[in-house]
């Protein structure tokens, strides 16, 4: 299950190896269709983390990353951003930029 960050673990969370972030928000509708597949994948995709960050309770984190389209997910290696993907994304290409940073 992905675990949810806050600006107080959002940093040290990422700083290591592949993970990948949602940044949603409960209202969101595509948000809630993604949910259920980025759950999915957290527990298909081996050697990387899921998280997910709500833009509503972590605004400092998404003004960081100008996230001003939800969903969006980034893609993190090692804390720096590697890719980025907008709106609702079909599981097969979340699991193929997933693994392509593996």
């Amino acid at each position: 299950m992905a675990q949810i960050l806050n600006n107080d673990n959002f940093n040290t969370e990422i700083e290591n190896g592949v993970c990948i972030v949602d940044f949603f928000a409960t209202w969101c509708g595509p948000c809630k269709m993604l949910a259920p597949v980025f759950e999915e994948l957290s527990g298909e995709v081996d050697g990387a983390r899921f998280y997910k960050v709500d833009v509503d309770q972590a605004l400092d984190i998404a003004r960081k990353f100008a996230i001003t389209t939800v969903p969006t997910m980034i893609i993190f290696k090692d804390g720096e951003a590697v890719d980025k993907l907008i709106g609702f994304v079909p599981k097969e290409q979340i699991r193929a930029k997933v693994e392509a940073q593996l």
